[in-house]
């Protein structure tokens, strides 16, 4: 018996989280009967499919195929990394200026 990929095993996690039957989501993405349970024989899907599946859990194709633990795309980190160092010098500038506003409207309680 193979053991199984990280693709079929993060696509049984998100068929798991949306509480659908995978009949139901192949049904909706016009895919034919038992075209996902198939993956568990160790085939990975093509491009246009896994940017389809992806798109339809609303996950990152580099998360399906465990190229990275951050399943979405829009993460504050992916974002982050994905900036030039002027862009991160900015953004650092924005979150100090923030958090020193948050600092001086917060009311601490008194320590005694």
């Amino acid at each position: 018996m193979s053991e199984e990929t990280i693709f079929y095993s993060r696509l049984k996690q998100e068929i798991e989280k949306s509480r659908k039957s995978t009949n139901q989501i192949e049904r909706e993405l016009g895919y034919s009967r038992n075209a996902l349970h198939n993956y568990k024989n160790g085939t990975e899907p093509s491009g246009t499919r896994l940017i389809e599946i992806a798109e339809y859990f609303h996950v990152s194709p580099k998360f399906l195929i465990g190229k990275t633990n951050i399943s979405s795309e829009n993460s504050p980190i992916i974002i982050f990394e994905q900036l030039n160092d002027v862009q991160k010098l900015e953004m650092l500038k924005l979150c100090h200026n923030w958090s020193e506003k948050l600092i001086k409207n917060t009311q601490l309680p008194d320590i005694k």
